[in-house]
Order: C-alpha cells, then structure tokens, then sequence
C-alpha cells in the first residue's frame, strides 16, 4: 500500500515536472543578449565615441594651427611692407634709405613667394595671390628704376618730373600691397577666432555626450541588474514559502540570470520530488499512529459480533425470531461501524491528484476529529469545536489540508495532560479575503528559544523513535502551496496556539493542479 502510493505520489510530481521541462525550453529558446556582452558593447561604443571626438578636435586643432602659420606669414609679410614704406618715405623725403627699401620688398617677396602656395586657400585663391604678387613686382620695379636712375644722375628737371611720377605710383602699390595684409590678418584673426570658439564647443559638447552617454550605459545596466536580481529575489522567497512553481521568461532576451533561472528550476524539480516523498513518509507515519488506535477501536465491534455470533450459534432454538432479529441488527450495526472507521482511515491514506474544490473547513474539522476519535477518547481530553455560522468556505485540496489538521491534533494531543482541553476556533481573516483556524492547546508549551526552528525539517522535540520532526514542516509547505501561512505562537507552562490562515479564492469549482 505505503509503496503504491509513493508511486503514485512520484507520478504526480512528474507530471509537474513537465510544466519545468518547458519552461526550460521557453527559457533557452530566446535570442541570447548577455549582461557581458552589454558591458563590452557599452565600452566599445565609448571607445568609439571617445575616437570621433578625438578625431574632430584632431582635425579642427590642425585648423588652428594651419591658420596660426598663416597669420604668421601675413604677419612676417606686413613688417617687411611697413619698413620698405618706411624706407620708401625716408628716400622722398630726405634721399636716402632707398636700398634698405629694395632689399626689404626683396625679402617681403621672397616670404610671399615661399608661403604663398601653401596659404593659397586662405589667400583667396590663385587669383588674389596672383594679384598680390603682381603688385609686389611692380613695387619691387619702381624702387629699382628710381635706383636705377639716382645711379645715372640725370638732369634734376627730369629727375624731380619722374621722382613725383615714381612717388604716386609707389605709395600707390605700397598702401594696396598693405591694406591687402591688414585686411588679410583682420580676417584671419576672426576667423581663428571662430575656430578656437569651435574648438571649446567641440570639446564641451563632447564631454557632455560622453557623459549623457556613460549616464544612459549605466542606468541601462544598473536597471537590468536590479530588476533581474529583485525578481530572483521574489522567487527565493516564494519558493521559500513552498511555491514550486518554474520560472517562465519576462524577457526576450536570454543570459547569465537565464542559466541561473535554469538551475532553479531544476532545483525545484529535485525539491518538488522530495518533498512529495517527504509529505507521503509524514503521512504514513500518521497511518501508523492512526491504526493503532484504530486496531483498538474496531476490536469493540468485532468482540460483540463475535460474541453475537456464538449466542446465536449456541442458543438459536431457546430465541424467538424477534429477538433473533434484533441481535442481527446489532451484527449489522457492528459491521457498519467498522466499515465506517475503515472507510475513514482508507479515505485519509488513499492518494491520488490532488484537487482544488470547495471546503468547509468546519466540515472538515468534524470529519477529521471523528477520524481521531478513539486517540481523543483514549487521552482523555475533550476538543472543542467553534465554528460562526455560514463560516466561509475555502477552495484548496481537503485531503491534504487534512492532513495538515491531523498533524496539529495529534502534536496537541501529545502536549495535552489528562482532563484538558484543545480548542479549534474559526474565523473571518482580519484583511476580509481570509480565513484562518486556530488549533489551542492548554499543555506545556514550546520554550522560546526553540520555538524560531519548530518549522524547520528533521527539528524534533520528541524522544527518539516518537518523531521525525518532519510533520511542521510538511504541513507548512501544504498550507503555503494553498496561498496561506501557519505560524505558531507558545508560552512556556501555558500551552500552545497553531493558526492557519487560508484565503478565498474565487476558483472554479473544480480545478486540478499538481501539489
């Protein structure tokens, strides 16, 4: 019988494994997106950002420089321009100075010449240049005819005609040769202005980005991190309470929290299986306690069929068929009361799928006294029932909330003295969606110190042989598989007081599940 049921009981956990097998395959069919390959794809677009801007202000910094050379250029050209006009005046006005002024145009046109083709852009183009340059020459050409003919000594008429004639056009192309350079380092000046201005922006607003872009990273990684880890954290503590339900995807995506989802459900497996064994091994135990009550019950109505019996057997003919017949119907009573006792230990013992239906708890609470009633008759302890009226009812698997009802009586039974009393008190929740049974005993209660561990397995404070130290354990798992809680409160020399606190669900009548 005990190796039937356990098989019955392993076949239901299979069947719930199945549910986890394919949770499992939900789990690793999805696209796989690692926290490490967020982490690396993180930096690498740093890094690549961080290049861009590196080039940009590369670039922008070449641009700089390129124009720093080009107005030390035009700076070098206008100072050799100003001293030949220098020079140029100092001939006009005094006659001398005139081969300083020749050897200055020299020079200005020698920078020119040597600059001029690299600057070309910023010079305005081929054209411009080529202006510049023409004007230069024919600088350069007026001061040597004027050296030319101061080393000829002309006649002075001739001389002062054609010096008035050399000075116009001379301070002609002087000033235009100048205004072109101050005009040229008035721009250049603006617009490497311009390009340092640029330069700040490029190097504020990178620095901006990549912070705005490093906040984004991590407020992306940090809330996946913490989503991820508070809702494993809700899995560790429903299954702590006895939910064994598998983990099934929330995201699309899969990784590292994917493998670890994997090996809680395969954890819940292994859990799932033994405990079903473990509730199975409790509840034979409770049989066996049972039985031997029960061996002791149905031995009364055995002794009097029996004795029955033999009076008929013996004295048959000294009977009238009247007294015949009431001595069979209390062969039949007999039988019937046995089959009864019989029937509720069978009921109790038998597994099979576990069901979630409509209970009342009040019911079940009569139906699971009646079932103990020789070991109450037999301590000699009187179990008080109270129950409000239209108490409301529970929807949950009754033969294992039984169980769990059993388990509580028996432990009160064992604290309880001769001549006490155990109380089982119904009533409404205090949140209005619940409610909750309270199993009170008057014995010696659970000294504070152990009272944290009575729940954990294998905990006992039976002496050896008289407890597993199992039976608290597996019924807090029962209560927590139906959405509810046990909890225990005690005081030392005064007794003890179990609550189950149950809710109401509106199920359908029927609904079958695995536990």
């Amino acid at each position: 019988m005990m190796n039937r049921n356990l098989k019955d009981t392993v076949q239901t956990v299979y069947d719930h494994m199945a549910d986890i097998d394919s949770a499992q395959k939900a789990l690793l069919s999805r696209r796989h997106f690692s926290v490490r390959k967020q982490i690396f794809l993180g930096n690498v677009l740093v890094f690549l950002f961080a290049l861009v801007m590196v080039l940009v202000l590369t670039l922008n910094n070449n641009q700089v420089e390129k124009r720093l050379k080009f107005l030390e250029f035009v700076n070098d050209f206008s100072s050799e321009i100003q001293q030949a006009r220098r020079y140029e005046k100092n001939y006009f006005l005094y006659g001398t100075n005139l081969n300083d002024a020749i050897q200055n145009i020299h020079l200005a046109e020698s920078i020119f010449i040597t600059e001029s083709e690299e600057f070309s852009e910023l010079l305005g183009g081929k054209g411009a240049r080529q202006e510049i340059f023409t004007k230069i020459g024919a600088y350069k050409a007026l001061l040597e005819q004027l050296y030319q003919g101061e080393q000829q000594s002309q006649a002075d008429f001739h001389a002062t005609s054609f010096s008035k004639e050399t000075e116009l056009k001379l301070r002609g192309y002087g000033k235009d040769i100048l205004t072109s350079a101050h005009t040229m380092i008035s721009l250049e000046k603006k617009t490497l202005e311009k390009t340092l201005n640029r330069s700040r922006q490029i190097h504020l607003y990178s620095i901006l980005g990549l912070l705005v872009f490093l906040a984004i990273n991590t407020y992306l990684l940090v809330s996946r991190l913490y989503s991820t880890l508070n809702r494993f954290a809700s899995y560790a503590k429903r299954i702590a309470l006895g939910d064994f339900r598998p983990i099934l995807p929330r995201r699309k995506i899969r990784d590292e929290f994917t493998d670890l989802a994997v090996a809680i459900n395969e954890m819940i497996k292994e859990i799932d299986l033994r405990e079903a064994v473990l509730i199975q091994t409790h509840k034979m135990k409770a049989i066996g306690t049972l039985t031997a009550g029960v061996a002791h019950e149905i031995n009364n109505p055995l002794n009097n069929i029996m004795l029955t019996i033999h009076v008929l057997l013996e004295d048959y003919h000294d009977f009238s068929e009247e007294e015949i017949i009431e001595m069979l119907k209390d062969v039949a009573a007999e039988t019937d009361r046995s089959k009864k006792i019989i029937r509720n230990l069978l009921d109790f013992a038998r597994e099979s799928t576990s069901t979630m239906e409509s209970v009342d708890l009040s019911i079940l609470l009569k139906d699971t006294v009646h079932l103990l009633e020789n070991q109450i008759r037999f301590s000699g302890i009187q179990v008080d029932l109270r129950f409000p009226e239209k108490f409301p009812k529970i929807h949950g698997d009754a033969q294992k909330i039984q169980q769990v009802f059993v388990n509580l009586l028996l432990n009160a039974l064992d604290a309880s003295k001769k001549g006490k009393k155990i109380q089982v008190i119904g009533a409404p929740g205090e949140t209005g969606d619940s409610v909750k049974v309270s199993v009170i005993d008057y014995g010696q209660g659970i000294p504070k110190h152990i009272l944290p561990s009575i729940f954990d397995p294998f905990f006992t404070t039976k002496s050896k042989g008289k407890g597993t130290g199992l039976g608290l354990s597996v019924s807090q798992g029962i209560i927590a598989k139906h959405g509810g809680t046990l909890t225990a409160k005690s005081e030392e020399g005064s007794g003890s007081c179990f609550t189950i606190r149950l809710p109401i669900i509106n199920f359908p009548e029927i609904h079958t599940f695995s536990l």
